[in-house]
């Protein structure tokens, strides 16, 4: 691709997130909706360049970083406390749907063999939780949902991943059982302690590093160093990966140390975002052509291929979801698991499994030996992600509400009653240290004023909650606001002035934002 073709598919995906995220803003819509249909839209604009996306670009590229980020920030006593419910979906849902979706597209294409019928199942088998999830935190529904809708995310990557890659193996070379064994068993093993060397390796070496940036650079660096050797070796990137970031995320602090967490969060929150976008929109560029001419299918082979495969991939995840309870009590721990998910919980866990960027990332990867019927599976991939998407994501929160499952304030208190003990916990410190004279009275004192004026912010909060049983704003909330933007005000009159210089107005600003309330709130977001 030239240098200006590829500036003009920058250009495009660009101004596709813009506007997502615009309308996302105006209509309340989760953004992977609307990236799919902007994204497709896209591809119709006739003076964009014809796109296809390499493979090796989408393997290598995009999904070590979406993999990596997702397990550094998985919640791991929580996870835990539902590995049985997280577990059966992501290993026996995930080889299911595969199968069931391989049958199916193999009976209404049958020049299509069976190995890349196996690799297209495994394309729409693993979810995306990340539309599901953003319904569900939006409109406060029960933490343990969204904590097994996000487990199950994770791990079914790898599965499907590591399906795909055997399918895609017997594309070329042909599989015996035995054979496919022996593959299976490098492939997850291998890829699993070469995981747990480089997270053990990374952990180490982040002890000795300071600098913000050089964390970041480091952060950045290691899905890359999990996935490709792993891949030259045999074994999967991606469970490799996955390892790596679920050992570095749940040990310590993680990656980044305390003065740079809040900016390497922030950046892997946008960098994650745009890689996602980005698959949307080069999607759609890519389907353009199978579009005018899919693969000598008619358009009604291709909707009612869409619809076959649609139908399978929600009704296999809603029976399985509201069937598997003998299945989940032969393993140790299964039918305490259960206690609390109940018909209503298992519904929407069953409808919360929309597909999203993997799906599209795996799709793209298809390798051109699956021959002709290459561009319709990528284009069946896409219409399966949107039917999802658009078709499951509004139904949650009818769900949520008629089944009363929305658990509002819940979250905000718990965060609230936490900082609560941890200003305690400092005051406590402070008086330590004042009796110890490691500081001086009118020292502590200042302290003990700045931590108390939290303290009873806090204690404001859970007493009006406590009374009425909802939760409003503090009152001083308006006043805070006010007061940063008065002292925004004087900064900008004295730099223009003249008496203090830009990196001065830029660093007493950085310390403004973090007590801007709106700042604050639009970070959390």
């Amino acid at each position: 691709m030239g240098e200006d073709r590829l500036f003009i598919v920058f250009l495009v995906v660009a101004v596709v997130v813009l506007l997502a995220r615009a309308l996302a803003g105006r209509i309340r819509a989760p953004d992977a909706i609307l990236l799919v249909l902007l994204g497709m839209a896209a591809g119709f604009v006739p003076a964009l360049p014809q796109v296809v996306v390499s493979p090796e670009l989408v393997l290598f590229g995009f999904l070590p970083p979406l993999v990596y980020h997702a397990a550094f920030f998985t919640a791991p006593r929580e996870a835990r406390a539902d590995i049985v419910p997280i577990v059966t979906l992501a290993f026996g849902l995930t080889t299911v749907t595969t199968v069931a979706v391989a049958a199916t597209i193999h009976a209404l294409l049958p020049g299509l063999g069976w190995a890349a019928a196996l690799a297209f199942g495994a394309a729409v088998a693993p979810t995306d939780a990340v539309a599901a999830t953003a319904v569900l935190q939006r409109l406060g529904a029960p933490a343990r949902l969204v904590t097994i809708l996000e487990g199950e995310s994770l791990i079914n990557d790898g599965v499907a991943l590591t399906m795909f890659g055997l399918a895609a193996e017997a594309l070329g070379t042909g599989f015996t059982f035995a054979h496919g064994a022996g593959r299976l068993a490098q492939v997850v093993v291998g890829g699993v302690l070469y995981g747990l060397v480089v997270g053990i390796a990374i952990r180490r070496f982040r002890r000795s590093i300071q600098d913000p940036i050089s964390q970041i650079i480091v952060s950045l660096v290691t899905p890359y160093l999990a996935y490709i050797p792993a891949e030259n070796f045999g074994a999967s990137g991606v469970l490799a990966t996955v390892v790596a970031g679920f050992s570095i995320g749940t040990h310590g602090e993680g990656v980044l140390q305390p003065a740079s967490r809040m900016v390497g969060n922030t950046f892997w929150r946008i960098l994650t975002f745009l890689l996602e976008s980005a698959l949307f929109v080069l999607l759609g560029l890519e389907i353009r052509e199978v579009l005018r001419r899919p693969g000598g299918h008619t358009w009604g082979d291709v909707a009612l291929t869409t619809l076959a495969v649609s139908g399978v991939v929600i009704g296999v995840r809603l029976l399985w979801e509201l069937g598997n309870g003998p299945l989940a009590d032969l393993v140790p721990g299964g039918r305490r698991s259960r206690e609390g998910l109940g018909r209503r919980q298992r519904i929407v866990i069953g409808l919360g499994g929309m597909r999203g960027a993997i799906s599209l990332a795996i799709a793209l990867s298809l390798p051109a030996a699956v021959g002709p019927e290459r561009g319709v599976l990528v284009l069946l991939t896409a219409l399966v992600v949107l039917v999802t998407l658009i078709g499951q994501a509004p139904l949650l929160p009818l769900l949520l509400r008629r089944f009363g499952l929305i658990e509002s304030d819940e979250r905000r208190r718990e965060v609230m009653v936490a900082r609560k003990a941890g200003l305690q916990a400092a005051l406590a410190r402070l008086d330590e240290l004042a009796e110890e004279d490691e500081v001086d009275e009118r020292t502590a004192e200042a302290f003990r004023q700045m931590l108390e004026v939290r303290l009873d912010r806090v204690r404001y909060f859970l007493d009006r909650q406590d009374a009425d049983g909802r939760s409003r704003p503090p009152g001083g909330r308006h006043v805070r606001t006010e007061l940063v933007r008065a002292q925004r005000a004087k900064l900008t009159a004295l730099y223009r002035k003249g008496r203090i210089g830009a990196g001065t107005l830029r660093e007493v600003s950085r310390e403004l934002d973090f007590e801007d309330p709106v700042v604050i709130r639009k970070s959390r977001s």
